[in-house]
């Protein structure tokens, strides 16, 4: 139980780290050309992150907490602060990193969340029944 609890702390803590590390990298750009780094970790930290969530907790609704927690630190990310602030913006080359970065990220935790909820309980799947044509005979 103990253990449980502390694999599914362990990679919400991850998953806030990795999201705010993706945000902080979209402005990235070598020698003036934006790298899209942040979008191809958005994509690779979500499918291991769910993943690394069900193995190490054993519960399907854990392993939905990475995505959430990562859905909402970029969202958040897109939210203009009291100050003024805005770490994810709209216009430019930028702009479109920045919504390729949130789609790429919810496409990905929503494709690893149905993976998890799709895979049988006790890892045995069910009996093939029919044909295997495709039509009724």
């Amino acid at each position: 139980m103990i253990r449980r609890l502390a694999g599914g702390l362990l990679v919400v803590v991850l998953a806030v780290w990795l999201a705010l590390v993706e945000v902080f990298w979209l402005p990235l750009r070598v020698a003036g050309v934006p790298v899209p780094v942040s979008v191809v970790a958005a994509v690779v930290g979500n499918l291991l992150l769910v993943a690394l969530a069900a193995r190490l907790t054993g519960s399907r609704l854990a392993a939905a907490l990475p995505a959430v927690v990562w859905l909402v630190v970029a969202v958040g990310a897109s939210l203009r602060r009291p100050e003024g602030d805005l770490l994810l913006t709209g216009g430019g080359v930028l702009g479109f990193l920045s919504l390729a970065f949130l789609l790429a990220g919810v496409v990905a935790a929503a494709f690893a969340v149905g993976k998890v909820l799709a895979a049988p309980r006790d890892g045995v799947r069910p009996a093939r029944t029919g044909s295997g044509s495709g039509g009724a005979r």
